[in-house]
Parts: C-alpha cells; sequence; structure tokens
C-alpha cells in the first residue's frame, strides 16, 4: 500500500488529531460515510481487532509511512533490546523528516519530507535527502544557506507556537537544532497505545 496522498481531514474524523499530518481542524465531530454516525449518534462499536488496527493506522497517517516501511520498522524494533513498541516509537521519531517537524522547521511532517528531498537541510554541514535517515544525538540539522527555503522555515518558526520537545535544542537565529538525547516516548505529540500496535503485528 502506497502513501496515503488523499484529504486529510478525513482521515482526523476517522482516527482523531494527528499532530504530524495536519494543523487543520474541522468541526465534524461524525467519522466520514455517506451513512453519518447512525441512528443513535454514536461510533458504532470496534472489535479488538479494529482497535488495533485504528491504532496501527494512526501511526502509519502520522508519520506518512506505507504499510511496508511501517512494518520494516516493527521488525527493526523486535531486533533491538528493550520494549518493542517504546524502541518502535523511538525509531519513527529519531527519522529526519520527523526532526525537523519537530524543531518548527516545517508545519507537518509531510511538509518536512518535502524540505528534506528537495535538498534544503544539513545535518552536520552534509546534505542529507532522505526523509527516513535516523538521526542520533549530538546531530545539528540546519537549513541551508542562501536556500529560498530559509524564509518558508523562519515564517513557520513565527506562525507554529509550540514548545521545543525536550530532546532537541532550537537556535531560531541561525536557524539550527541540535539532537540532545533520544526521545522519552511519553513525550511524543501522538498520543497513542503502543502495546496495541505490538499486538497487531504478533502474528506477522
Amino acid at each position: 500500500m502506497s502513501r496515503y496522498c488523499g484529504p486529510r481531514l478525513r482521515i482526523t474524523r476517522r482516527l482523531g488529531d494527528l499532530p504530524g499530518l495536519t494543523r487543520k481542524q474541522t468541526e465534524r465531530s461524525a467519522p466520514p460515510g455517506q451513512h453519518g454516525p447512525g441512528k443513535s449518534g454514536k461510533k458504532s462499536s470496534l472489535s479488538e481487532y479494529g482497535v488495533r488496527l485504528q491504532e496501527k493506522q494512526k501511526l502509519r497517517f502520522n508519520y506518512g509511512l506505507s504499510e511496508k516501511q511501517l512494518f520494516n520498522y516493527v521488525k527493526e524494533a523486535r531486533r533491538l533490546p528493550g520494549a518493542t513498541g517504546s524502541i518502535l516509537l523511538q525509531l519513527l521519531e529519531m527519522r529526519l523528516d520527523n526532526i525537523v517537524f519537530n524543531l518548527g522547521f516545517a508545519s507537518t511532517i509531510p511538509a518536512a519530507r518535502q524540505l528534506v528531498t528537495h535538498g534544503h537541510i544539513l545535518i552536520n554541514g552534509k546534505k542529507v535527502d532522505i526523509p527516513s535517515f535516523q538521526c542520533k544525538p549530538k546531530d545539528t540539522i540546519t537549513v541551508k544557506s542562501k536556500s529560498l527555503s530559509q524564509k518558508l522555515v523562519k515564517n513557520n518558526l513565527d506562525l507554529i507556537d509550540k514548545p521545543t520537545p525536550g530532546h532537541l535544542e532550537l537556535d531560531t537565529k541561525n536557524l539550527k537544532g541540535t539532537i540532545l538525547t533520544i526521545i522519552n516516548p511519553e513525550d511524543t505529540l501522538l498520543k497513542i497505545d503502543d502495546l496495541l500496535i505490538v499486538e497487531f503485528y504478533s502474528r506477522k
């Protein structure tokens, strides 16, 4: 399954708030679909499989991953020592596109991915155009000098009023971010039950 490129509010209506996917809000509380919320005005209950599937979909849409990419991250998290769910979230949070988003250089993860793929982002002074690049503590992320994207990044920093996560340090004057440590899974913007995701993939 390829990466989703359709209406984003449709996804947030079904799955809830996804900070990495879109900043837009909708007044509609009912999930999408021609039949609306149902006769009782309530959402239909989900099966145990449906609950686990929904949590997995939240993760996939928020970080902009294909199903194959997410499954590969799950396999990598299983291989590493520690709790699989926590390791999975750390792997996703340390992706370059997500770091650029958390620093406030872009309004969403898809916008951050575009900055990276167009070659506007440097890691330790070297251009990296791979959104899935795994960043490490002490890495420095900067916006390429004399780049047209510098104005866009400055505008985003002015418009997006959110605190910088504790594992990152931001220098707004020089458009420079430093990774201090690996993020604590409890500090992620996306609130999710990682255990349900591990259970979803337990038979694969």
